[in-house]
């Protein structure tokens, strides 16, 4: 008969098999549950568009087609409204209205795999670029759009910067909350570099790799830097450290002659909308029409 071990050593051991459990979930079963939930499947009622809009399908270059609305724009200038990683185009309805309020011509997308649209989910938005030249081709066949621009909130303002460089059409994008979708988009802070800081990220991203079998795209810094004619307006929870220090980061490396930085005070991610409606809605507008319709402020 095996001699049965002490008290202490007993002890000893579980303590360190419970160490080694904690360390597998933390490390590397619960990061790989979350790539697993960027590409679950969402299946929410899109609803009726909002007043002055019609729904419209357009087909990207991989032969997905994707729902949107439309309204046309009565100023020349036409802006392309992608949501976040939460829900599709009904998710931005409200953006959609303020714009559309201010005479500008809106095309609110549902990205491949949400609400109504075709193709597989990625919430992080990997495969957005080509969503993006679909609304960019469409835009271009509309008789009342002279100019185009971009607003992103969360995920969406992901996508429409991770795009700037392959699409120049669009003049001025401005992102509400965005900050990485990658590794490499993640160590754009120093702080991120060191293998303990990214370590959960790299089973993240490689487990939304190899389920979705999307490679992770062009770096966002990378992506804004080669779009030089582009104008960027960063807008910055001002409750969300990271978010404020992802998008001064933007600010600082792609220069204060193409983008601005608005860091909004006392709300949450993407709760400047919400709470600052007036204040946002002047800025946005007031952006929009400097680098699509030249305005003077």
């Amino acid at each position: 008969m095996k001699p049965k071990l002490p008290k202490r050593k007993r002890l000893l051991r579980g303590c360190g098999i419970l160490v080694v459990v904690v360390l597998l979930l933390l490390y590397i079963v619960l990061p790989a549950a979350f790539g697993g939930a960027a590409i679950w499947p969402e299946n929410d009622d899109t609803g009726d568009p909002p007043d002055g809009f019609s729904e419209v399908t357009l087909t990207t270059s991989d032969d997905v087609d994707l729902a949107a609305w439309y309204a046309p724009s009565t100023n020349g200038a036409a802006i392309i409204l992608i949501h976040g990683a939460g829900s599709g185009r009904q998710s931005v309805k409200g953006y959609a209205e303020m714009l559309r309020d201010n005479g500008f011509g809106v095309l609110a997308i549902s990205t491949r795999g949400f609400s109504d649209s075709e193709g597989s989910i990625n919430r992080l938005g990997w495969q957005g670029t080509v969503d993006v030249g679909a609304a960019v081709a469409y835009l271009q066949t509309q008789p009342d759009v002279e100019a185009i621009g971009g607003l992103g909130i969360s995920m969406g303002g992901e996508i429409l910067l991770g795009a700037a460089s392959d699409y120049p059409q669009i003049q001025a994008i401005i992102s509400d909350g965005a900050t990485f979708r990658s590794l490499e988009e993640y160590k754009a802070l120093p702080a991120n570099r060191s293998l303990w800081r990214n370590f959960t990220s790299r089973v993240l991203y490689l487990s939304v790799r190899v389920l979705s079998g999307d490679a992770p795209p062009k770096p966002l810094l990378d992506s804004m830097q080669d779009a030089e004619s582009t104008h960027f307006l960063y807008i910055a929870a001002g409750d969300e450290d990271t978010e404020v220090e992802f998008n001064e980061r933007f600010w600082d490396e792609v220069g204060e002659d193409r983008a601005e930085l608005w860091v909004v005070p006392d709300v949450a991610h993407t709760g400047g909308f919400g709470k600052h409606r007036e204040d946002y809605e002047a800025r946005v507008v007031a952006f929009f029409e400097a680098y699509l319709l030249r305005v003077e402020p």
